[in-house]
């Protein structure tokens, strides 16, 4: 009988942090996928992942919708709280054997938190990074739910460890996410046009000089300043006068506020050179990185995916604290001066070496393996 594998997606980034490692326990003789989706990865305003999940060919075993409107802290904690009561029941009818958790977003919390008090095993991707805000505290919280912990680098593997783990249980595989990156890497042409395939909203510019990709969230202890922190980013890249491709905020609290800033910047300025997306496809929107001068904004695709592809970025704020990252970072705080002083050390500097933190691009095959030979366990053992 085939071993059922429950992987829970939550977020619109969660899927390119797991797709290979869904293929590989698809493709698995002995495991039988069962994926769920649920909280924003459903939502049309940040990007409606599942339609890119579904156009992939993965069949969605169940659907959760438990997003509470409202983009606060009051209104995460309560997604957390709907998820739990949601997940508890797909859980209850899918009976998995293990349930897979992604990362570190507060939605994912749920599944960690159903799964364990229904003594269901939990797998762990991503653990043991260290960002210093309100992840870090759901990540390291998952980890002790945890039985199973598949992490990105060799400082996670240590952290996570020292955290109490048994190391029988910890396993670096690397990041799924770096696997398409590899792939990317082997047929890195931007093939499409972004704006013909994907609309968005701006203006038809000319981005065949070169281009500036943005993505930047929301730091969720820091919610009152979200819409100053996009507002510095505003003016520094309309004060650049280069083409610039800009993603929408993903579901976080000051969101909001986030978004007030940018629709405000939108009425206020011609941007001849701005075009908005909400999402793009996984593999196209590494193209898309790859391709560019570099990306600006705090997003973790700065830290994982770029530093693999040699991408140069401009990480912004607090939200990426501490993590590990390769030497195509230059980070800057919330001021529209430092932002431009980085981008043209950008523009006048090499492009960086590529690093392997986290990965080499075989992540998903080794998460499927494990997870396909890996004793059935939903407590700790002692390890001192």
């Amino acid at each position: 009988m085939k071993r059922k594998i429950c992987v829970v997606i939550t977020a619109r980034p969660s899927y390119s942090r797991i797709k290979t490692a869904l293929a590989a326990i698809n493709n698995h003789p002995d495991l039988e996928l069962q994926l769920v989706v649920a909280a924003s990865a459903l939502l049309d305003r940040y990007g409606n992942a599942v339609n890119n999940i579904e156009k992939d060919g993965f069949k969605i075993t169940a659907k959760v919708f438990n997003v509470l409107e409202g983009e606060n802290l009051t209104a995460a904690a309560k997604t957390t709280g709907i998820g739990i009561l949601e997940l508890s029941t797909v859980f209850n009818n899918l009976n998995p054997d293990i349930v897979v958790t992604v990362a570190d977003r507060f939605e994912t919390m749920a599944t960690a938190i159903s799964a364990s008090y229904m003594n269901i095993p939990l797998a762990h991707i991503q653990g043991g990074e260290v960002t210093g805000n309100i992840d870090e505290k759901v990540r390291h919280a998952i980890t002790k739910l945890s039985d199973y912990h598949f992490v990105a680098s060799e400082d996670a593997y240590q952290r996570v460890v020292k955290l109490g783990e048994n190391p029988s249980y910890v396993f670096n595989t690397g990041c799924p996410s770096i696997d398409l990156a590899y792939e990317i890497k082997q047929n890195p042409k931007l093939d499409f046009d972004p704006i013909q395939k994907y609309g968005g909203v701006g203006k038809v510019m000319d981005y065949s000089n070169g281009y500036w990709v943005v993505m930047q969230h929301p730091v969720t202890t820091e919610v009152g300043n979200s819409r100053f922190h996009i507002e510095e980013t505003l003016h520094a890249m309309y004060s650049l006068n280069q083409p610039v491709f800009w993603f929408w905020p993903n579901v976080d609290a000051g969101a909001d506020g986030t978004s007030t800033g940018i629709r405000s910047f939108r009425e206020t300025h011609d941007l001849e050179n701005f075009h908005f997306f909400k999402n793009m496809e996984p593999q196209d929107f590494l193209k898309l990185l790859y391709s560019s001068k570099g990306l600006i904004g705090n997003s973790s695709v700065g830290i994982r995916e770029c530093a693999f592809m040699g991408v140069p970025v401009v990480n912004i704020g607090s939200r990426q604290n501490s993590r590990e990252r390769g030497n195509n970072v230059k980070d800057v705080g919330y001021s529209r001066v430092e932002i431009l002083q980085a981008l043209n050390e950008i523009e006048n500097s090499p492009k960086p070496q590529i690093s392997t933190i986290y990965g080499n691009g075989d992540a998903g095959e080794k998460i499927a393996q494990h997870l396909s030979e890996l004793p059935l366990i939903f407590h700790k053992t002692i390890t001192f």
